[in-house]
């Protein structure tokens, strides 16, 4: 009974350590889209690494 009730509260603090970061990283977001010249450097980095995978997921097809 003691190791289940140590894996409950192991959990909890778990869960603890997520929201805490989940918290940190939607005022973070908030701050980003606060800020048009951050906001827009964010956005043009995620449509590079997008065209980067999206050149990754197309590589092969044509032989297939």
């Amino acid at each position: 009974m003691a190791k289940k009730s140590n894996a409950i509260s192991v959990t909890k603090h778990e869960d603890d350590w997520q929201v805490e970061s989940d918290l940190r990283t939607m005022i973070e977001c908030e701050k980003i889209e606060a800020d048009p010249k951050r906001l827009a450097k964010v956005q043009a980095l995620a449509k590079k690494r997008m065209m980067e995978v999206a050149a990754i997921a197309s590589e092969g097809k044509d032989a297939s």
